[in-house]
């Protein structure tokens, strides 16, 4: 099952990069080089703003940074990536706490309260760890803390730092989709292999037998025993 998810995720890194060196506008690239690439602060501006919006109602924040990396470069791209999808995350959260909390509660209070649990004690940690899995819904850890009244700064701190392994890869593959600039692909490849690992190892040393999500205990479980002896030993 590991070798799946790494796959799943190499496979999304590839297309990226082949789709957007092929297609110049695939991607909504058409929409970043008319309205943000090469714009300044104004083009900034705007893309943090779609960023903050659309990842607010579930928009991948693999997608996010990588189109962040392809309108700024890299180290720029991760910054703004980062800043606009914990802004979104920021927007779901208190729009699940102060407007549809009840809404949610009666059609979704079994997983709500499932995930609420999981992160509301040591929430710094156990929401980075999540952040860090290249599997699991962004969107229903944002509204689930914001439902569970989980403590809105260690929820939001440990959103940022676990989401840049993450952007960073995405950003870097997004930086990189020029003519000659195809070895940053290739990096981006190691990096995401060596992030889901470190993501699946914190899960299961932290979790403490909570579940986030019974589909995902299971792929993960499977793939956990393909880690290094020692690496089990240290979580039990």
């Amino acid at each position: 099952m590991l070798t799946q998810v790494i796959f799943r995720g190499l496979a999304v890194i590839a297309v990226l990069a082949v789709a957007s060196y092929l297609l110049g506008d695939v991607l909504d690239q058409a929409w970043i080089d008319a309205h943000v690439r090469g714009h300044g602060v104004p083009g900034e501006l705007l893309f943090l703003l779609a960023g903050w919006l659309l990842s607010s109602v579930g928009l991948s924040r693999q997608l996010i940074a990588f189109l962040s990396g392809y309108a700024f470069g890299f180290l720029p791209g991760v910054l703004l990536a980062t800043l606009a999808v914990v802004a979104g995350c920021m927007l779901t959260y208190f729009i699940s706490r102060y407007l549809l909390r009840a809404f949610l509660l009666q059609h979704y209070a079994e997983r709500i309260d499932r995930m609420g649990r999981f992160v509301v004690e040591n929430t710094f940690v156990m929401t980075m760890l999540i952040r860090l899995l290249p599997l699991g819904s962004n969107l229903m850890v944002n509204v689930a803390a914001g439902v569970s009244g989980v403590r809105s700064v260690p929820f939001f701190l440990g959103s940022a730092i676990g989401y840049l392994p993450q952007t960073l890869i995405f950003a870097l593959v997004g930086s990189g989709t020029g003519v000659d600039q195809f070895w940053q692909v290739a990096v981006a490849m190691v990096l995401f292999v060596a992030a889901t690992l470190l993501g699946i190892w914190m899960y299961r040393k932290y979790r403490h037998g909570k579940t986030l999500d019974p589909e995902l205990d299971e792929q993960l479980d499977v793939a956990e025993s393909l880690l290094p002896a020692d690496k089990h030993r240290g979580s039990s």
